[in-house]
């Protein structure tokens, strides 16, 4: 009995042995299982989960520089404003929809716009697309066949959203947002931007729905601010968000600043070419928000370091002369208001002190409105824009190169004195036609006031061919000395080279020589070195070139460093030193230290080309003089009617400097078919009445001049 009862309890103290093994076994199991179950199948989604409920990193976006003129006006600030972004939260599709349409429509009841990339508009339902073939790339992208219309592919987006909705309008509002995600894209850490600026009103009732809006954020940042609209438009440029093409450029940058696709950079102007110095460096802000999207709370770790000011050697009040003097002008001659009407195009206008090279003004017709890049530029205003014959978002001042026409003469004739192929005293006759470029059985070339009058000027000195705008004077000259040595001086002055103006995007422009007729395929003759004597053939400069040669000209032939930049002051008060804008201008925009030497070119040569550039103004014969009659500051001068490849089409000049006993500033004015030099000077006359304070209501305007002053080059 006793064997029994052992092994009895034997079995019975095994078989609660074997129970708690499996026990010990299933729990282990089921550990392993539920551990499995968080870190690999659903590992993801719990942590995003759990992050979402922690504090996560953002960025504070740094208050990008100020652009002020010489005087100390703002052109150009940063403002702190509202702003909205979403963060990703778990929602299914029908929540997300609802808080993007509440969202929406708060925004548009206060006028307040938001992110909309969306290519397709309803009323009627059109695609936006530049072309069939990026349509048609479109489509593939997102999986839509290739005939469907809009409409289909309306629809077809609003079923992949899973929106429950047949009213059209509120499908767009949620389509906008929903596609900016997909495009953009956002996470539980990384913010997309709906609007850059709303209005109170949208903040406060944002803030009183707060609970039925998803990973809604109302943030306060910095936004541009642009206190003068358009003026000077082409010198500041405009910021917006970094462009698909430029995503591999700002995504390798190896500076302090970390771009993101969304990020706003300048794109043109001063806002591109200083946009290291502008922008600043960014500050971290940690956000706490719940599993939802509510955001319950945050702080700041790293505070921003807001970007440098810009202060821009140009006047703007004289900005503001400059351009209303140009945009009246070419009015004007699209009107008749000079005795014929002239399909006059663009323009251009640059004021530079002769002194020290600061450009005081620099104007470009038509303009462009900066803010609307900021803001996100419409569609249908883009196209505007871009489909405007006369160009608006290009500067025709520093961009655009336009044959000189007779301003070129004076560098015919310093080249000539120099170099001795004329003096100061040799009277040449124009007496018709110019026979020394070809014989006598072909056509050859003649002054324009043979061809106007049918006879020559007679004998004139080169202060007098100044005065007359005589071709055949420097048709001869040219001759005797060729195109080497009239580039020689043109180069000196800068023609055929850029200025090095502190911003992107200047032109070369050409200087007519063998090389470049070689590249057209053609044998240089004497022909080419007459035509380019004269400012035509294949010269071709823009009116900043022009203007630096001008002034060059008015300070007695001396060399000038061009500039657009007056100081950089950094935010904590320091200023960059010149030195400093000067390697960093170089770098940026590729260019090499000119050193080339002062020419010193004679006291002689200079006086009878400045006389010749008074005697524009002052002279009775002069191209200019009616314009300037009674005007009570010496000016000179020289008027420029230039052909183009467009036998209809005649671009106008103006050139002149002031006062000229002393001169200070000079003034470059060019019209696109303007037609008649002559026509332009009043913009250069207006320019300097406000230039040296004077009341330009009392300065009249001789119309008594004759029918044969519109026919002066």
């Amino acid at each position: 009995m006793k064997k029994l009862k052992h092994k009895t309890e034997t079995e019975k103290s095994n078989f609660r042995y074997n129970i708690l093994t499996t026990f010990v076994y299933l729990l282990g199991i089921a550990i392993l299982v539920q551990l499995f179950n968080l870190q690999i199948v659903n590992g993801a989604e719990y942590r995003e989960n759990s992050n979402a409920r922690l504090t996560r990193e953002a960025t504070i976006e740094a208050a990008r520089g100020s652009i002020l003129d010489r005087t100390g006006n703002v052109l150009v600030s940063t403002e702190m404003q509202f702003s909205l972004e979403m963060y990703r939260a778990k929602a299914e599709d029908s929540q997300l929809n609802d808080s993007i349409l509440l969202m929406t429509n708060i925004l548009e009841s206060n006028g307040d716009t938001y992110i909309d990339n969306f290519p397709i508009s309803i009323d009627p339902f059109t695609f936006h697309f530049q072309s069939e073939e990026e349509l048609a790339q479109w489509k593939k992208t997102y999986n839509i066949p290739e005939a469907a219309s809009a409409e289909e592919a309306f629809y077809l987006f609003r079923d992949k959203y899973h929106i429950n909705s047949d009213d059209v309008k509120a499908i767009r509002q949620i389509l906008a947002i929903r596609y900016a995600i997909t495009t953009i894209g956002y996470s539980t850490t990384k913010s997309i931007a709906i609007s850059d600026s709303i209005t109170r009103n949208s903040a406060v009732q944002l803030q009183e729905n707060s609970q039925n809006l998803t990973g809604v954020n109302i943030t306060v940042e910095p936004i541009r601010v642009y206190h003068t609209g358009s003026l000077a438009s082409h010198i500041i440029g405009y910021v917006s968000r970094i462009r698909k093409e430029n995503e591999e450029e700002f995504a390798e940058r190896g500076d302090t600043h970390k771009y993101e696709t969304d990020d706003k950079v300048g794109q043109t102007g001063i806002e591109k070419t200083f946009e290291e110095y502008l922008r600043g460096e960014d500050g971290i802000k940690q956000i706490d928000m719940s599993v939802d999207g509510t955001v319950t709370g945050e702080y700041t770790s790293k505070e921003a370091i807001g970007g440098a000011d810009i202060v821009l050697t140009i006047d703007a009040n004289l900005q503001r002369i400059a351009e209303n003097a140009l945009a009246a002008n070419i009015q004007k001659i699209r009107e008749g208001g000079f005795g014929e009407v002239n399909a006059a195009e663009g323009g251009a206008v640059v004021v530079i002190n002769v002194k020290n090279g600061e450009i005081l003004a620099m104007a470009s017709y038509p303009d462009y409105e900066p803010e609307l890049f900021y803001k996100g530029i419409s569609q249908s205003k883009l196209d505007e824009y871009n489909n405007n014959p006369y160009h608006p978002l290009y500067s025709k001042a520093f961009q655009s190169t336009y044959a000189p026409g007779s301003t070129y003469k004076m560098v015919t004739a310093i080249a000539a004195l120099e170099t001795g192929a004329t003096t100061t005293t040799e009277k040449i006759n124009d007496n018709g036609p110019f026979y020394g470029i070809t014989d006598a059985n072909t056509n050859p070339p003649a002054c324009w006031y043979y061809n106007d009058y049918g006879r020559g000027h007679g004998y004139l000195n080169v202060s007098q061919a100044i005065q007359k705008s005589c071709n055949y004077f420097f048709y001869e000259v040219s001759t005797r000395m060729g195109i080497d040595k009239i580039n020689q001086y043109a180069r000196y002055f800068g023609l055929g080279m850029k200025t090095g103006i502190e911003i992107t995007g200047e032109s070369k422009g050409t200087l007519a020589d063998r090389a470049v007729a070689e590249m057209q395929k053609q044998t240089w003759s004497a022909a080419q070195t007459a035509y380019a004597a004269i400012g035509q053939g294949f010269n071709s400069f823009t009116p900043l070139q022009m203007a630096k040669y001008i002034a060059m000209v008015a300070n007695g032939g001396h060399k000038l460093d061009i500039s657009i930049i007056k100081s950089i002051n950094q935010s904590n008060g320091t200023q960059v030193s010149r030195s400093e804008i000067d390697a960093f201008i170089n770098d940026k925009l590729g260019l090499e230290q000119d050193t080339t030497e002062d020419m010193q070119i004679s006291n002689q040569t200079m006086y009878a080309v400045l006389e010749g550039m008074r005697s524009v103004t002052e002279g009775e014969g002069g191209t200019a003089y009616s314009v300037f009659v009674d005007f009570p500051i010496s000016v000179g001068g020289k008027t420029g009617s230039a052909e183009t490849s467009n036998k209809n089409k005649v671009n106008a000049w103006f050139a002149g400097f002031a006062p000229y006993d002393d001169p200070e500033i000079a003034v470059v004015v060019m019209v696109e078919n303007g037609k008649h030099g002559y026509y332009t000077a009043e913009v250069v006359r207006e320019i300097i009445s406000e230039y040296f304070g004077m009341n330009i209501q009392n300065v009249t305007e001789d119309m008594s001049a004759s029918y044969d002053t519109e026919f002066f080059r």
